[in-house]
């Protein structure tokens, strides 16, 4: 007898529960079906809006993400909330991990907000080539932490986005024309007019350097031995490395050709 009323006395309980919470359980289930398509709508309309501001894939992916998790944190709290479970304690636990998380990658957020400055304000792109953080090559990725560039010989170097961002940047790559600067010196007992005008042949006769703006010769520097001249040259931005590596060899022999020393470079 005891038995049977204990029986009947929970599963009165157990009804008046179901009776309670089911259709709590079921709002809050068609609030979270509900939820998640709406956030899915809102990904693609945020994701499209993205690409037609034209941000870089990388930023559009990684804020698109972002975005998505932080939505559907905010409809499983509700929906908890609604089920009757009490998220107070829930989000300050959220909270608390979140200032956790943010003190312990403090570097890597300083990481990320450089990448955004570089990918919103594009310093630089893919393909130019840069100096930064006392290095010189060409940019290969640009990432959300940090930016790949490679170097003459091949190496990759990484390089944390936040210092880049906060640093000096030269880009070599921004303007059509460069200028190439060289200084030569020459043991000559000639006219300087002379040593100018076999200059003049050699610029002419690459046609990798223009002739406007032209090519500009300067004497810095005489005495009883030699000469010390300065030459600026404008190219192409594409030929300026093998332009800048070649003259001072092909000046060399042109001199040496005529029997007049070159004592520098």
């Amino acid at each position: 007898m005891d038995t049977a009323h204990y029986i009947n006395k929970t599963y009165d309980k157990a009804y008046d529960m179901v009776i309670l919470f089911a259709p709590k359980v079921l709002l809050a289930a068609a609030v979270l079906i509900a939820g998640l398509l709406f956030i899915r709508l809102i990904h693609k309309a945020l994701m499209k809006a993205m690409s037609l501001g034209r941000l870089e894939p990388s930023l559009r992916s990684f804020l698109g993400s972002i975005a998505n998790i932080i939505l559907k944190l905010l409809l499983f709290i509700s929906v908890a909330s609604m089920v009757g479970i009490a998220t107070t304690s829930f989000v300050a636990i959220l909270g608390a991990a979140g200032l956790a998380v943010g003190l312990a990658l403090q570097n890597n957020l300083a990481n990320f907000a450089g990448g955004v400055l570089i990918l919103m304000l594009k310093p630089f792109k893919v393909g130019n080539i840069i100096s930064a953080q006392s290095f010189t090559g060409k940019v290969s990725e640009i990432g959300i932490f940090h930016t790949i560039i490679k170097m003459p010989d091949n190496k990759i170097v990484i390089i944390p986005n936040g210092p880049l961002s906060g640093g000096s940047i030269t880009n070599f790559s921004t303007e059509p024309l460069r200028r190439l600067d060289l200084t030569f010196g020459i043991a000559t007992v000639g006219a300087i007019n002379d040593v100018k005008t076999i200059f003049l042949s050699i610029f002419s006769e690459d046609s990798r350097i223009l002739q406007s703006p032209a090519p500009a010769l300067k004497l810095i520097e005489i005495s009883e031995a030699a000469i010390k001249m300065s030459v600026n040259l404008w190219c192409d931005a594409e030929d300026y490395p093998a332009l800048s590596d070649e003259m001072p060899e092909t000046v060399r022999n042109v001199f040496n050709a005529r029997d007049i020393k070159i004592t520098y470079p």
